[in-house]
């Protein structure tokens, strides 16, 4: 019995092994699809030939008086990436209630390491950028990509041990929530008060729903929709639509796990005497299981589970394919020596192992924080470094920098992808080196 409630509630509650391959897989389909993209934007034949200008090409939505048109490069980075913005604020919100960001305990370390990897980056950025037309590009470096990060970690296999893992999920989860914070803040351009008020109280309304134990999750979504509309109008990203969509979605479970534990034996125990008793077909047991998973997930649940693939296999490798079309000329070649390319290389290759290794190392010897078992100095420096892969969020962040820009653009694009590539390099080989070290002669 014991053994079929286990088989039961695996699949009820996704295990963070099954995340950390999504992510990893993730990951090397957005190496890939950033290859092809550079690729085709500057090749010249056969179906090439459309890359990188057909992403400037107009897309209208129009129902009766109701208009709304974009090019496609920005459906995708204001429209499709609202939904990874919705998985990340869902992840965000799991690891605060439940994860390791629960407790201050939990969270110390993470956070604080996520914090030493965003100042210091900023800093070293501002070095080289300060009173320059580039200087609003401060938050390019600050960010890092889990999946690619995770990829990474993925290729090492058993030399990277679980622990080792969940502080890196942990510390890009705390990572994502702080470039949330500089987005909202700081990359925010003109305010239409009139539709910032309308998504003010949407989102109340949302909220309230949640509070009044509303747990229908097409309500939170069609909701949803209106709130991303009126944030898009009102000036704010479009984007931060997600992350205040996913803080309203009911997250808790109504169960305990003693009532879930009786639910999954009673359902057992009617499928045994069903089973008994008549001919029963697979399909049955099939639409019990499902029924119970219905009744005992939550929306936010529900939600994350539903939406982790597409957004991992598809949105955030189209936003690549998309933002990584670059085409590569002598004259912007040149440009890598500016300050523009040198802060963001700096910032990533240098500043985040440097913030977080130091705000690691501070944090232990006042006794704020320890390391986690299972991981060694020389591990966590090596992270540090794959935390420089900064790809999709710097890429992100670089498009609103410098939104009436493209040339400062291409020339940040190519930067994040040359910090990024030397970054996971020197984390992979650090990470692999430190595996086949014994404990012993690490300093930790």
């Amino acid at each position: 019995m014991a053994k079929r409630i286990t088989s039961l509630v695996r699949p009820l509650i996704r295990p963070f092994t099954e995340f950390f391959q999504t992510e990893s897989s993730s990951g090397l389909i957005l190496l890939g699809m950033s290859v092809l993209a550079l690729v085709l934007a500057n090749t010249d034949t056969g179906f090439a030939r459309y890359f990188p200008a057909i992403w400037d090409s107009t897309l209208t939505l129009s129902v009766n008086e109701f208009r709304l048109e974009k090019t496609i490069a920005h459906w995708i980075n204001d429209g499709l990436m609202a939904l990874f913005f919705l998985v990340v604020g869902l992840e965000i919100k799991r690891e605060v209630l439940e994860g390791e960001l629960s407790s201050i305990r939990q969270a110390a370390l993470p956070l604080l390491c996520a914090l030493g990897g965003m100042l210091v980056p900023a800093l070293l950025f501002w070095v080289f950028n300060h009173n320059t037309v580039t200087a609003d590009g401060w938050g390019i470096p600050m960010a890092t990509d889990i999946a690619f990060a995770l990829a990474i970690l993925f290729l090492l296999g058993d030399r990277a041990p679980l622990p080792l893992k969940i502080f890196l999920t942990a510390l890009a989860i705390a990572d994502d929530l702080g470039a949330v914070v500089v987005i909202a803040l700081f990359y925010t351009q003109e305010i239409q008060l009139t539709y910032l008020a309308w998504a003010g109280g949407i989102w109340a309304g949302l909220l309230l729903l949640n509070y009044l134990n509303v747990r229908i999750l097409s309500v939170y979504l069609l909701l949803g929709v209106v709130l991303w509309y009126c944030t898009l109008k009102s000036g704010i990203h479009a984007t931060i639509a997600g992350v205040l969509l996913a803080a309203a979605i009911p997250f808790r479970i109504r169960y305990s796990p003693q009532q879930l534990l009786h639910l999954i034996q009673e359902r057992l125990q009617v499928i045994n005497a069903a089973i008994d008793t008549s001919d029963i077909q697979p399909r049955d047991i099939s639409e019990e299981l499902e029924d119970i998973n219905m009744r005992i997930s939550s929306p936010a649940q529900r939600l994350e589970e539903a939406l982790h693939a597409p957004v991992s296999f598809f949105i955030i490798p189209l936003f690549a394919f998309c933002n990584t079309s670059i085409t590569v000329e002598i004259g912007l070649l040149n440009q890598l020596g500016g300050p523009l390319s040198l802060g963001i290389i700096a910032g990533l290759l240098l500043g985040k192992p440097l913030g977080i290794s130091l705000f690691a190392w501070l944090a232990t010897r006042l006794g704020w924080a320890t390391l986690p078992d299972g991981i060694r100095w020389r591990q966590l420096i090596g992270v540090s470094f794959l935390a420089g892969i900064g790809f999709t969020m710097s890429i992100f962040v670089t498009l609103l920098a410098f939104e009436r820009q493209p040339d400062y653009q291409g020339v940040a694009k190519l930067a994040i992808l040359l910090a990024s590539l030397a970054s996971g390099l020197i984390g992979y080989v650090m990470l692999s080196k430190a595996a086949h070290v014994p404990a012993k002669s690490d300093a930790d």
